[in-house]
């Protein structure tokens, strides 16, 4: 299917025909999911022209539903179903429709023509029977193109086709209520204002680690805009989402990429009210370039520097130095503001802000407990991560394990289909053996048998529906255990108490080492008191003494204990490292040098394991610069 091609309104359309087939209980998008799509969308060309050839929309519906049974299959809004063969054609004709009127878009116009056009259709047999004929449908479409009989919305479009096709208006979506509430981001909304509201250099970049909240800070400038909270400076102003991908795509030829970025910066040009977003900012730095060509940053330069269009970027601090403070020319163009991670405080107030999106997706319940838990949890145990993006992707998790271990069929539903697949069986053979009697009978008890099904499935559906499952501290865990390794009892025992008898437990498996073995538990228990900087290791210990003493067995009952596995300890033995250059082995090797990409032995392991105890066996025997 030529998806690149499907305006946001035919896009709109074969979402709403998705959501038309779950309602129906159908498994399958049909051409009559379609009509209805294109009927229920409400504000594009199609519509239009069905109106003006005074249609009766509502009449039309009632044909449309009255010919679609249901499948009796269960189905939820989320899930992708399948178009069916004729759809997909009816998608193809489309696109041919699009092709002979000389339009480089697919419309709900074209739609409509293509589901008249294959006239074995359902979509097809329903329009015909409200006395619509293709050739008088396309002088229709043609006359209320040329006229202008489309839609305010349309008009509006009309003016931005480029930044409509490649770009995601955020400002749009605010005002649907498509975006998630922004907390907790207000100074760094405010600082972008100010610099949006600047003579010139006006375009800020936010520069932060992955997964803090830089699209977020836009996002809720996008919700400002709309809730009018801003300068009158910023008022009625657009935010769009440039999608840097889509404008590289298809651009096989020289000199097609630069067309369209000429485009949009004349559609920029001529409407002042757009302010465009370029997440990963460092991608136009090489877009689109080949040899003799400009990439998209040389081509962005002079409107920027002019005050033409105004640009708000978000990248990582390695990205924008590696891209973009190497090219002075275009680093002075941008106003940059450095985005921190929220802390702990402030992640479990913004997981409260996101809950009833959560909620409502997955239909469960998030606890206090569980919230403070997923932000706690994944703070201390997914360290190559950052808040609050951890903390969101393990309550998005416990909430998708809640409601998928609710999904489970009942017993009493999978008894009747079984018996619905044995009844159809011998219905078979009693055929095949010409006793026809017998297989009406065994017709008859499918039948009722079916419609016992289709009923059960349906209340059980229903049930399921209006049940809301509560997520807890408990789910939070089981998820933090699956993503991290770190084992289940551990993260369920409160750390405290196991703190208190790790002496106990240390002596159970070191004889004699009274001494060692306090020094070692009232160290950690500082360590996990707080009395120690978050970035250092919980605690670092050198054991001096002869041969079989117990210095590997005290590492050994530290892993089990801490984190309750002897896997849990790591053992480099120091004898390998007795050359100076071994050092590259052990860290990994400098850019440029061989074995760079590898890692080092030490650096890979804490990678895999950053919960483990670090054991440096005869550690006498390596070369002091290691």
């Amino acid at each position: 299917m030529v998806n690149g091609m499907f305006t946001d309104r035919v896009k709109k359309v074969l979402q709403i025909a998705r959501e038309e087939a779950v309602r129906l209980g159908n498994d399958y998008v049909g051409t009559e999911h379609l009509l209805l799509g294109l009927i229920k969308e409400g504000d594009g060309v199609a519509v239009a022209v069905l109106r003006s050839m005074s249609i009766d929309i509502d009449d039309l519906v009632a044909t449309i539903e009255k010919t679609i049974t249901s499948t009796g299959g269960m189905m939820t809004i989320g899930q992708m179903l399948p178009f069916t063969p004729r759809a997909k054609k009816v998608l193809e004709i489309a696109a041919n429709e699009a092709r002979s009127m000389s339009h480089k878009y697919i419309g709900t116009e074209h739609l409509l023509l293509a589901l008249m056009k294959d006239t074995e259709s359902t979509a097809s047999n329903a329009l015909a029977s409200a006395g619509l004929e293709y050739e008088k449908v396309k002088e229709e479409i043609n006359r209320v193109l040329r006229g202008g009989e489309v839609s305010s919305t349309q008009k509006e479009k009309s003016k931005t086709p480029f930044l409509d096709h490649f770009g995601r208006d955020l400002t749009a979506m605010a005002k649907e209520g498509k975006l998630d509430p922004v907390i907790g981001r207000e100074k760094e909304i405010e600082r972008v204002v100010q610099i949006l509201s600047r003579r010139k250099k006006n375009n800020p970049v936010l520069i932060g680690e992955p997964g803090i909240g830089k699209t977020a800070i836009v996002e809720g400038l996008a919700q400002k805009v709309i809730e009018k909270s801003i300068p009158q400076v910023l008022e009625n102003k657009r935010v769009v989402n440039l999608d840097m991908a889509s404008m590289v795509a298809g651009t096989k030829y020289r000199g097609q990429f630069e067309e369209r970025i000429k485009a949009l910066i004349v559609e920029l040009q001529k409407n002042d009210n757009i302010i465009i977003f370029i997440d990963e900012l460092h991608t136009i730095v090489g877009a689109g370039g080949s040899e003799g060509s400009l990439d998209a940053s040389n081509i962005f330069k002079p409107a920027l520097s002019r005050g033409e269009i105004q640009c708000i970027g978000a990248t990582t601090l390695d990205e924008y130095r590696k891209y973009i403070e190497k090219d002075g020319a275009l680093a002075r163009r941008f106003q940059t503001i450095m985005v921190d991670p929220p802390n702990v405080k402030e992640t479990i107030q913004i997981l409260s802000g996101l809950r009833h999106s959560y909620e409502d997706h997955h239909k469960v319940t998030y606890t206090d407990k569980a919230i403070e838990e997923a932000v706690k949890l994944s703070e201390r145990y997914i360290s190559d991560r950052f808040l609050p993006d951890k903390a969101i992707d393990v309550i998005d998790e416990a909430g998708a394990r809640k409601r998928l271990s609710s999904m489970e069929i009942p017993p009493e539903i999978r008894q009747i289909e079984k018996e619905i697949t044995d009844v159809v069986k011998e219905k078979e053979a009693a055929v095949e053996h010409q006793e026809f009697e017998h297989a009406a009978k065994l017709r008859d008890s499918q039948e009722k048998l079916k419609e016992s099904l289709i009923e059960k499935k349906a209340l059980w559906r229903k049930s399921k529906a209006e049940e809301r499952l509560q997520v807890d501290e408990t789910t939070i865990i089981e998820i933090i255990s699956t993503m991290t390794g770190v084992p289940l009892a551990r993260l369920e025992e409160e750390e405290s108490k196991r703190l208190l008898k790790l002496e106990d437990e240390l002596r159970k498996r070191v004889i004699g080492q009274e001494k060692a073995l306090e020094s070692v538990a009232k160290s950690i228990r500082r360590s996990r008191a707080g009395l120690h900087s978050s970035r250092r290791p919980i605690a670092s210990f050198i054991f001096l003494g002869p041969t079989g003493v117990g210095k590997t067995e005290l590492a050994k009952t530290l892993a089990e204990n801490l984190f309750n596995t002897e896997d849990a300890l790591v053992r480099i033995d120091m004898s390998e490292y007795m050359e100076k250059f071994a050092v590259s082995r052990l860290v990994g090797a400098p850019p440029g040098y061989v074995g760079y990409e590898e890692g080092g032995q030490l650096s890979e392991k804490i990678r895999k394991k950053p919960y483990a105890v670090i054991l440096l066996d005869e550690i006498e025997k390596a070369h002091p610069d290691v």
